[in-house]
């Protein structure tokens, strides 16, 4: 039975804090998160997962209302499938890999977003946001360590304690139907929007530049041929000196985006009698359809100077904020989950210093900034500011439909993809010479490999703790490479271990050794490894190092680096 996700209501209970005695001392939660939007539900589940209790609390009682964010790429949908609900989004989603542009009504190009075989996912799928909220919440509820606490509005934030200290924390105001009350946490993870109250009750603000120019969303229910692509027109005739673009959702639902100029009245372009001729004008006379939702936005592209502050960490829109052609703002701030939970683990439990958390200010305010940088990008490519930069996109428009180099310059909203945090303090550099994309600072891509004798992936066998990776060929591995294997396991922080083989390994007498095999060899090509390969891997499934040959010593100091533990440098 399908799920009507946008008609839910969670009823409001109350809590125990509200039910302390006066004077009796408050229990101090490890982790709070504020929003629960796909951000907030990913950071607590991910947190959860780790092992680590968890407190979610929201001022509504419902998800979200329209399609919002629809694209997912599959970066996010790697990091579902880590959280245990991918498989849900696939099956419902709709999954797509190639775009066409077109300039008027003649096609300039067509590309392909994942040209080559043998990864898992799709480039991306298109999915209501409301349905994204709707499956991470039902694997939210499945887990015994998080509560979720609905109708709880945050009306106050104290930080305690000495920032960096083990007594630092923070006490929220909860505004619930039975009153206030105070909620304490080790740490608060805000992921309450683009108009975070918490931001604003921190007196902290986002800054960046918004674009004069306002675009209509659409979405239509109809019966359509359009085939499953994502279609962007320059300048159409049944929109003449606009942009628009075209996308379909599940549930023969698309989403039509209309370029209206700054002029637009965002009211009346609202109404059904402005929407309904526009989208007639594209599907033609005849056309049946029904309007779903409509919305009218302005292109913003800001972020928070630092998204740490004391013991609150932002994430998502609440930190940063990108306009939405290229479908950069929910999966950068599910990027911002990932980063953040594991740390958020290692450091409660004790096996990273404070300073960890700093390192996903840092690593994400490197994405950010590089998706604000593609994004502003693409806004002045789809609206010229001047009558100059629209006859120079015109040309590349129309050398782009003969001439490849010409494409490089087209953007109709260059599309998400994670960021290679290249420069971060948890990398340990190459010492030995690799090729290909697999650097410390990247997130693993996928590849098929065989898992206990069944058709499976390599990324499934990553994640949620330090992993070590080793590469092995036919002659399977000598008794230099078990011993460090062995102490490895056995170390102070004990590393998952799996080795990727191109045959029999021998390695049944390893125990905690994990086994897969690269039977078409695109696993190792992928990560550029021979035998003896081996790489250490990051809980969020980003590179940390390799190595051509295992080294303990390395190994354990690329660890301790990557937790921010002194001794490194």
């Amino acid at each position: 039975m399908s799920i009507n996700y946008q008609t839910l209501s969670f009823e409001y209970q109350p809590c125990r804090e509200q039910s302390a005695q006066p004077g009796a001392e408050q229990a101090v939660h490890p982790v709070i998160v504020v929003g629960a939007g796909p951000v907030g539900l990913a950071t607590a589940i991910d947190v959860a997962q780790q092992g680590v209790p968890v407190v979610l609390v929201d001022d509504d009682c419902s998800l979200s209302t329209g399609s919002r964010a629809i694209c997912f790429s599959k970066r996010s949908l790697d990091i579902f499938d880590r959280l245990g609900c991918g498989q849900k989004m696939v099956d419902k989603g709709i999954s797509w890999n190639v775009g066409k542009v077109f300039l008027k009504d003649e096609l300039v190009y067509t590309f392909n977003l994942q040209p080559e075989a043998g990864h898992h996912r799709p480039a991306f799928i298109n999915l209501q946001q409301y349905y994204v909220e709707g499956f991470l919440l039902e694997r939210a509820q499945e887990m015994p360590n998080l509560e979720i606490r609905w109708k709880s509005k945050v009306v106050g934030v104290q930080q305690n304690g000495a920032p960096g200290s083990r007594e630092a924390g923070v006490t929220l105001t909860v505004e619930t139907p039975n009153g206030q009350y105070p909620l304490r946490g080790r740490y608060v993870v805000a992921a309450d929007g683009s108009r975070s109250p918490m931001r604003r009750l921190m007196g902290l603000d986002s800054k960046g530049v918004t674009f004069k120019d306002r675009f209509l969303i659409a979405d239509v229910k109809m019966e359509a041929d359009f085939p499953t692509e994502r279609w962007f027109w320059f300048d159409p005739p049944f929109h003449p000196n606009q942009s628009v673009l075209l996308h379909r959702q599940p549930d023969n639902v698309w989403r039509i985006d209309f370029q209206l100029g700054w002029d637009a009245d965002p009211v009346l372009e609202k109404t059904p009698e402005r929407v309904i001729p526009r989208v007639r004008a594209l599907l033609g006379a005849d056309a049946k359809f029904e309007l779903e939702w409509v919305s009218v936005y302005t292109f913003s592209c800001l972020r928070m100077e630092r998204f740490r502050h004391g013991n609150v960490l932002f994430a998502g829109d609440s930190a940063h904020g990108v306009s939405p052609f290229g479908a950069r703002g929910a999966n950068s701030g599910v990027q911002d989950a990932e980063n953040l939970a594991w740390k958020l683990a290692m450091v409660l439990d004790g096996k990273a210093s404070d300073a960890l958390l700093d390192t996903y200010a840092s690593e994400r305010e490197f994405a950010a900034d590089e998706n604000i940088r593609n994004s502003t990008r693409s806004t002045d490519f789809i609206t010229p500011k001047s009558p100059e930069s629209r006859v120079f996109r015109d040309a590349v428009l129309k050398l782009s439909r003969h001439h490849p180099f010409a494409r490089q310059l087209t953007n109709s909203g260059r599309l998400s993809v994670p960021a290679v945090l290249r420069d971060s303090p948890l990398n340990t550099a190459d010492h030995d010479r690799f090729d290909g994309a697999m650097v410390p600072g990247a997130s693993c891509v996928d590849a098929p490999v065989q898992v206990d004798g069944q058709a499976g992936w390599l990324l499934p066998q990553l994640g949620q703790q330090f992993t070590g990776v080793l590469f092995c060929g036919e002659q399977g591995i000598d008794l230099a490479t078990r011993a460090a294997l062995d102490a490895l396991r056995a170390g102070p922080i004990p590393l998952q271990l799996v080795m990727v083989t191109r045959g029999d390994a021998q390695a049944a007498s390893l125990p905690g050794l994990r086994v897969v095999h690269d039977a078409e060899g695109l696993a190792s090509a992928r990560y550029d490894a021979a035998h003896g390969t081996f790489y250490l891997i990051r809980p969020d499934q980003h590179v940390c190092a390799r190595w051509r040959q295992v080294d303990t010593s390395a190994v354990e100091h690329a660890l301790k680096r990557a937790l921010c533990v002194e001794g490194t440098s």
